[in-house]
């Protein structure tokens, strides 16, 4: 199990090159550290560190448009890596490519990922484009 927690700046980028009009929606899945990894040390769980990320950040996302769509509970992996497990499952959609970018550019939003980058051992962050919901799989 690789342990990605962050992006490359290759990766963001590409991100960023890519702004087609309308809604971005972001796919999170999170493994949360037992004890967060502060620079000076552990200051407790994960789980409370993600929180103090999630309570700084919210305004932030709101203020850029943002917002949580969906959020879920992992239950089981039918498909893929066994034992891949992950305690945070969320979409968040931004209204443009520029409004994700912004969040990085925010002296607020700095400040929370102090308590993100402790909490996170790792993550999947998979840019989603919002398609029409309907009956089948495929559209």
């Amino acid at each position: 199990m690789s342990d990605h927690a962050s992006f490359s700046r290759e990766a963001f980028a590409a991100f960023r090159a890519d702004d087609r009009p309308g809604p971005v929606q972001m796919l999170n899945l999170i493994r949360l550290n037992a004890e967060a990894h502060y620079p000076d040390g552990p200051h407790g769980g994960g789980r409370e560190a993600f929180a103090a990320y999630g309570r700084i950040s919210a305004p932030v996302l709101t203020r850029l448009g943002g917002r949580i769509v969906w959020r879920g509970g992992f239950e089981q992996m039918l498909i893929g890596p066994e034992g891949e497990r992950w305690d945070i499952c969320f979409i968040a959609e931004y209204p443009s490519v520029e409004a994700f970018a912004a969040l990085f550019r925010d002296p607020i939003y700095r400040e929370a990922m102090v308590h993100r980058q402790a909490a996170v051992r790792g993550c999947r962050l998979i840019r989603l484009a919002g398609q029409e919901a309907g009956m089948t799989f495929a559209g």
